[in-house]
C-alpha cells in the first residue's frame, strides 16, 4: 500500500515516543526521539527554510514513517539509544568507536580473593578498579600486585580445596604464598588483599616506605640480588604512581567531555578521574548526520556512550549544555543506583580541564583531517583521476581479473574489486579453468568473465522473482568500470562476453612497455597516455599487482593440494597406492618402464591384471611416440 505521508501526519498523537523513518528500500535511514510526536515529526515535513543541507537531503528520501509511543520522555531516550544502537540509521550522528574499558577486579566474596583482568564490570561481590585505557597497563599493574602481595592466580575453590594438588610454578617463583596448600592463614591472606585494595585505591607512601627500607636492609646484609628485586619493584610502583596525576582533592569520579568539529566529523575528548586522580584519556571520532548543532552533537555522544559503557562517574563535566539534560541526567542515575550529575564548568580549575580536553580534541581532529585527506588522494581522488582521463563519471567500483597457469597446466583466473579506491577483499573470487585445455590466456579469461557475468545476472533474475529489489553481493553488483591487464585483445574479449550478455560496462585495458610496466591506458579504441607520477597511475599498479597476487596464491594453493603429476596416474588401474608402492619398489619411473610383467607383478599391492596394464601402458606409449617423463619430484 502508498504510505500517504500528509495522512499520516494527521493521525500523529501528542505524546512522547520514537519515530523512526524509512526509505524507499524500505531501510532506516533516522531514529528520533519527541516529547509530543505530532509537533516534532511535523517540522521535518514543512518549510525548509533553517534546515540544515544534510536534513533536506534526508527528508527527500523519506518513503514512510513509523512511531512508537512511551509512557515517558526518559522511556522514549532509552528507546532511542537502542533503536540508534542495532540499526544505525545514515543519517543519525554515530559514534564510531565502540571500545570496551578494561578494569582490574578483586574477588573479595571469596575466602581468598583473587586479582584479575576484566572486560565488564558485573554486578557480583567483586570490587573493581577503572575503567582504564590501556589492556597493555592493567596487566602490568596486575603482574605488579602478583609479585608485590604474591596473591593466588588458580581457579582452585578455597577453602576446600586445600592440599588436593602440588603448589603451582608462582609458588615456585615466589609470586604466590600459596592458600592452596595451607601455607598461609586466612588472616594473613585477607591483609595482603587489604593491602591490594589499598595499593589499587592509590594510596602508595607507605608501600613505597617499606620498599626502600627493604631495599635497604638486604644492601647492609650484602643480599645483592635481593636488594635488586626490590629496587626493580620500587620503580614499578613509582611509575604506576606517576601516571596517576592529581586533578582535584574532591575524591570524586568524573569524567570530562569536550568536542573539536568540522564539516563532516567531529572528535570528543574524554578524561577519566577515578577518586580524584586523572587515570588516563581517550578520543572517539563521531559521524555528524542531520543534526550539525554542537550541542546535538554532544548530545548524541552522551547517550550512546554512556549506553554501552559498564562504569558511570558521579559527575560529568562538559563543555556546553544539551539537549534534555535533566532527562539524561535521570537515566544515568537510574543505570548507576545513585545520582549522577551533568555539570557545564563556567570558571576556575574546572573550567581549565574543560578547555585542556577541548584543546585535545582539536589536535585529534586536525592530524585525523590531514591523515585523511592523504588516505582520500590515495584512494578517492586516484578514482576519480583515472575516471577523468576515461571521460567517466560516478565511478566507485572497478573490477580487474587475471589468469595464471604453468604451461596450461591448472589454469586459474582472478577478480579483485575495489571500491572508493580500496580493496574490498570480501568480493574477491576465485576460478579454476573448467572448458580451456593448454595455455589460452584469451580464452581462459573469456570463461572467467562469462561465468562472473552469468553468474550475477542469474542471481539478479533470483532476487527479482523474490520481490528483491536490493543488490548484494560480489556477483550482483556490477562494476562502473572493468579493468583489463592487458591491451587491445584483453579489451575486445571483455567487450564481446558483455555483448552477448547485453552488459553495457565500461571496459578499459592496462597496456605495459617492454619492461612489463603499465605506460597507458587503452580505452574505445584509443591508448591513452598517463602520467606517471600520479596518483591514479599508483592506483592502477596497485590493481594490476593484487590481480596478479591473488591468481598466483590460487594457483600455488592448488598445485600445493594436488599431488605431483607423475605419467603413473594416466594408467588404468593405477591409484594412489599403487603409484606409491611402484615408486618405493622401483624408485624411478624409468626402472618401472623397463621392469617385465613378472616383476611388476610382485610389488604389494599390485595383481595380475594391473601388472599387465603398466606393462602394456609403456610398450604402447614406446611404440607410439617419445613419452614425457614427470618424476615425483615434478622435474620434466
Amino acid at each position: 500500500m502508498l504510505f500517504d505521508i500528509e495522512e499520516e501526519l494527521k493521525k500523529l498523537p501528542s505524546q512522547p515516543g520514537v519515530y523512526i523513518m524509512h526509505d524507499a528500500k524500505d531501510e532506516i535511514i533516522y531514529v528520533g526521539k519527541a516529547i509530543r510526536l505530532k509537533n516534532r515529526v511535523r517540522q521535518y515535513f514543512q518549510s525548509s527554510r533553517g534546515k540544515t543541507a544534510k536534513i533536506q537531503q534526508m527528508v527527500s528520501r523519506i518513503a514512510r514513517f513509523e512511531y512508537i509511543v512511551t509512557d515517558s520522555e526518559l522511556e522514549a531516550l532509552v528507546l532511542e539509544c537502542n533503536l540508534i544502537k542495532e540499526h544505525q540509521p545514515r543519517y543519525n550522528t554515530m559514534l564510531k568507536d565502540d571500545k570496551a574499558y578494561p578494569y582490574i577486579r578483586v574477588t573479595v566474596g571469596e575466602d581468598f580473593p583473587r586479582v584479575q583482568f576484566a572486560r565488564t564490570m558485573k554486578k557480583d561481590k567483586s570490587r573493581y578498579f577503572g575503567p582504564y585505557t590501556s589492556a597493555g597497563a592493567v596487566k602490568d599493574t596486575i603482574d605488579l600486585i602478583h609479585k608485590l602481595y604474591k596473591v593466588r592466580t588458580c581457579n582452585r575453590f578455597l577453602p576446600r580445596d586445600i592440599g588436593k594438588d602440588r603448589p603451582c610454578l608462582n609458588y615456585h617463583i615466589k609470586q604466590c604464598d600459596a592458600p592452596c596448600q595451607g601455607y598461609i592463614s586466612r588472616e594473613e591472606y585477607a591483609e595482603h588483599i587489604r593491602q591490594v585494595l589499598e595499593f589499587l585505591n592509590g594510596h602508595y607512601d607507605n608501600l613505597l616506605k617499606r620498599l626502600e627500607n627493604q631495599m635497604m636492609e638486604a644492601a647492609e646484609k650484602m643480599e645483592y640480588e635481593k636488594a635488586a628485586e626490590y629496587r626493580d619493584l620500587l620503580a614499578s610502583v613509582k611509575k604506576v604512581a606517576q601516571k596517576q596525576k592529581i586533578t582535584s582533592s574532591s575524591m570524586e569520579d568524573r569524567d570530562i567531555i569536550a568536542m573539536a568539529m568540522n564539516d563532516t566529523d567531529a572528535v570528543v575528548q574524554v578524561f577519566f578521574v577515578r577518586e580524584g586522580k586523572l587515570i588516563g584519556r581517550d578520543h572517539f571520532g563521531i559521524r555528524i548526520g542531520a543534526e550539525k548543532d554542537k550541542s546535538q552533537i554532544l548530545t548524541s555522544f552522551v547517550k550512546q556512550f554512556y549506553a554501552g559503557t559498564p562504569f558511570l562517574p558521579k559527575e560529568l563535566w562538559i563543555q556546553q549544555e544539551i539537549e534534555d539534560m535533566e532527562v539524561i541526567e535521570q537515566w544515568l542515575s537510574a543505570r548507576k543506583g545513585q545520582k549522577v550529575r551533568i555539570v557545564v564548568p563556567k570558571k576556575g580549575e574546572k573550567e581549565r580541564l574543560v578547555e585542556l580536553a577541548q584543546k585535545n580534541a582539536s589536535m585529534v581532529l586536525r592530524q585525523d583531517f590531514e591523515r585523511n585527506q592523504r588516505d582520500e588522494m590515495r584512494t578517492i581522488g586516484a578514482m576519480n583521476e583515472v575516471a577523468s582521463w576515461l571521460g567517466l563519471t560516478g565511478v566507485r567500483r572497478m573490477e580487474a581479473f587475471d589468469i595464471s597457469n604453468i604451461s596450461g597446466y591448472e589454469s586459474v583466473g582472478s577478480m579483485v574489486v575495489y571500491e572508493d579506491g580500496k580493496p574490498k577483499r570480501s568480493d574477491y573470487r576465485k576460478f579454476r579453468i573448467k572448458t580451456v585445455i593448454g595455455p589460452n590466456d584469451y580464452a581462459s579469461m573469456r570463461e572467467v568473465l562469462t561465468r562472473r557475468f552469468t553468474h550475477g545476472l542469474e542471481e539478479l533474475s533470483q532476487l527479482k522473482e523474490q520481490g528483491v529489489e536490493k543488490k548484494f553481493g560480489s556477483f550482483t553488483r556490477f562494476p562502473d568500470i572493468l579493468m583489463m591487464d592487458g591491451g587491445r585483445g584483453q579489451v575486445n574479449i571483455a567487450e564481446e562476453v558483455l555483448s552477448e550478455l547485453g552488459l553495457s560496462i565500461p571496459v578499459c585495458g592496462m597496456v605495459k612497455d617492454d619492461n612489463h610496466r603499465t605506460r597507458g591506458l587503452y580505452y574505445q579504441n584509443v591508448e591513452i597516455p598517463i602520467d606517471r607520477h600520479s596518483e591514479g597511475f599508483r592506483l592502477i599498479t596497485r590493481i594490476q599487482d593484487e590481480a596478479h597476487r591473488f591468481a598466483i596464491e590460487y594457483h600455488r594453493s592448488l598445485r600445493s593440494k594436488s599431488q605431483v603429476r607423475s605419467v603413473l596416474d594416466d594408467i588404468p588401474g593405477i591409484g594412489d597406492t599403487r603409484r606409491k608402492a611402484l615408486m618405493k619398489h622401483f624408485k624411478s619411473i624409468e626402472a618401472v618402464q623397463a621392469a617385465s610383467e613378472e616383476e611388476l607383478s610382485q610389488v604389494p599391492g599390485m595383481n595380475r591384471a594391473a601388472a599387465e596394464s603398466v606393462y602394456r601402458f609403456f610398450r604402447k606409449k614406446k611404440d607410439d611416440a617419445p613419452i614425457e617423463i614427470v618424476e615425483e619430484t615434478g622435474n620434466t
